[in-house]
């Protein structure tokens, strides 16, 4: 089993798989899907290496990637690694400020942005900071400024594939190694300025090696949909692998358009956070609570004999008995590839589910029905994975097991730290932050803890975002949002109660479900405002915070809540830019509304 460095990796695929397609893109779900074989992949990454070259950049340089999913951010990654350069992704979503400040921290004279409006937060990074000094643009309809240095992608890599520097970029290439930095990942915290990960090529290196290790079923036959933001490590390091095993990837453009890509697609690979799988799950049970008692039935019988197949047997290693094959048989015809083949995913082998905390009872209904969602845990400073589950014998309520060759142990307050070559060298620019995070001896300290059981980890609790009631109980927040999600009339919840009596909730209803109660229920309202104030809508909530919350302890449990109009969001700053709770934020943001739960 080879493992190519990465700035000769897509020669070696070019050489392998010749014509045939690698990438997919569109920028519009009515436009047809823009094939790049591996043989353009490489003569593409070549002509920009050059490009690069001859604009000055030099091994080490660092070069910015800000756009939304695009296959030419691909391309630019192993242009630069041909390079010896370092990528800096950035979420599309990003603010002026937070470009800035990742410009100003990285010291990125090159930017490359994808349509209008992230061009021109460019523009006022540019004008801001002094440093960057050349923008190149993804998108042909965007309309340059006068006296910023831009140029089109297209012309950029056409004086690329012009050049005459092939011996340079070679040399470059031989004298590539793994200690070389690959790319630097600014995580989007929930607290403060975010922090470079720093990667090197042999982190990336040793995290397809493991992955090729775990995951043998995967080939070149396989496709796979990138629709989660390439700026995070999960689908970044996801792409690396399909690319290293010659996997044929959709690049989805916007993620809102998911469902169509998939139903488009049909993947056998995807790998997606636990909020894409609570939407389907919601939908499903949706469709489910509309259906005759007859029909629930039906279902309810489907899902029993589901679990008993797929969970009670064939993930413990058993062969089912002639009887249950033929019962799954007609429950799959009846019920589940109905389901599949609505949502897109019928042909699913290998879907990677990580990124927050995934429900149990979403893993099991999914995987009742033979979907073989994959739940793992890990971090961008460990290069994406440190655990996940195997093809059987996994246990529901862990995070799967742990990688081969990753040290992992439980240190004080029970938290996870690691060790291996899959963890990153420290925080770029920012000694005391990576003294912070690593013990004496050279383990990552997580933040999470947990504990190990027959080598698989059992996450309980995220270490920063624990709190402590009044009473001295601790509360783990991301348990009871995690519940209450799970209901359709529920879309966000944020826990308070760190030095409180009671717990409390700020909740961000379903406002579409909202309305349809309303108007079965005859509530009259102008807005969305008026809405959520309605004492029929509040005790509706009310009951469905109950019956979510069952079996919970006492203390645990949501003794008083407000509703809002309008969801958290990553524009309103209340979430990061991978859909966490910016916990600080909407405390304070809502503190008037949360001191007046306590009164």
């Amino acid at each position: 089993m080879e493992n190519f460095h990465f700035s000769e990796l897509i020669t070696h695929q070019a050489k392998k798989y010749g014509d045939r397609i690698a990438l997919l893109h569109r920028k519009n779900t009515t436009d047809n899907w823009n094939e790049i074989s591996w043989n353009a992949f490489s003569k593409k990454t070549d002509g920009l290496a050059r490009a690069f070259y001859e604009i000055g950049v030099k091994p080490g340089d660092r070069i910015g990637q800000f756009s939304g999913n695009m296959a030419e951010n691909l391309l630019i990654d192993y242009a630069l690694f041909s390079n010896r350069a370092v990528v800096v992704p950035m979420y599309a979503t990003s603010t002026a400020s937070q470009i800035s400040f990742i410009v100003k921290d990285a010291v990125i004279e090159v930017l490359v942005v994808g349509d209008q409006v992230q061009y021109d937060v460019a523009c006022e990074v540019y004008a801001e900071t002094g440093i960057l000094k050349q923008i190149i643009v993804l998108e042909d309809e965007v309309q340059f400024k006068a006296d910023i240095p831009s140029r089109y992608f297209k012309d950029f890599l056409l004086s690329g594939e012009k050049s005459t520097l092939h011996f340079e970029i070679s040399k470059r290439r031989d004298k590539a190694t793994e200690d070389d930095l690959a790319c630097i990942l600014y995580t989007s915290g929930t607290t403060g300025n975010p922090k470079g990960v720093i990667l090197k090529h042999s982190n990336l290196i040793e995290a397809v090696r493991i992955h090729k290790l775990r995951i043998p079923t995967m080939s070149e036959n396989d496709t796979s949909i990138a629709f989660l933001p390439l700026t995070h490590v999960f689908e970044r390091m996801w792409c690396y692998l399909c690319i290293s095993v010659g996997v044929t990837i959709y690049v989805n453009f916007r993620p809102i358009e998911v469902n169509e890509t998939l139903k488009h697609v049909r993947p056998t690979l995807m790998c997606a956070v636990p909020r894409f799988w609570e939407k389907v799950y919601a939908a499903v049970q949706d469709n489910i609570s509309k259906m005759t008692p007859f029909k629930q039935g039906i279902v309810t019988w489907a899902l029993a004999t589901g679990k008993k197949y797929n969970i009670d047997t064939l993930r413990l290693g058993k062969t089912p008995s002639l009887g249950l094959k033929i019962k799954y048989s007609i429950a799959d015809k009846l019920i589940y590839s109905k389901v599949k083949k609505a949502v897109g995913i019928e042909n699913a082998q290998l879907f990677p589910v990580a990124g927050a905390k995934l429900s149990d009872d979403i893993n099991i209904f999914m995987r009742s029905m033979g979907v073989p969602i994959v739940y793992g845990y890990g971090l961008t400073e460990s290069t994406a994975s440190v655990s996940f589950f195997d093809y059987q014998q996994f246990e529901f309520g862990t995070v799967g097991k742990i990688i081969p060759d990753l040290q992992v142990r439980i240190g004080e307050n029970n938290e996870i730290e690691l060790k291996g070559k899959t963890i990153f060298h420290g925080y770029y620019n920012n000694a005391k932050a990576t003294s912070e995070v690593f013990t004496d001896d050279g383990f990552f300290k997580t933040g999470d803890a947990g504990y190990v059981r027959n080598d698989a980890i059992i996450l309980t609790d995220r270490i920063k975002d624990l709190f402590k009631t009044s009473y001295g109980k601790y509360i783990a927040p991301q348990e009871i949002e995690t519940r209450l999600v799970l209901d359709n009339y529920i879309e966000q919840v944020a826990a308070v109660g760190d030095e409180k009596p009671y717990v409390t909730a700020i909740i961000a209803p379903s406002i579409a479900h909202l309305e349809e109660f309303a108007k079965k229920n005859n509530i009259v309202y102008s807005n969305h405002e008026e809405l959520v104030a309605h004492p029929k809508v509040y005790a509706l909530i009310e009951e469905r915070i109950k019956a979510m919350q069952a079996g919970m302890a006492p203390h645990e449990l949501i003794k008083k809540f407000v509703m809002i109009s309008k969801p958290f969001s990553i524009q309103s700053g209340e979430l990061t830019n991978t859909l966490k709770l910016k916990r600080a934020i909407v405390m304070q943001r809502y503190k008037v509304q949360i001191d007046e739960m306590y009164v």
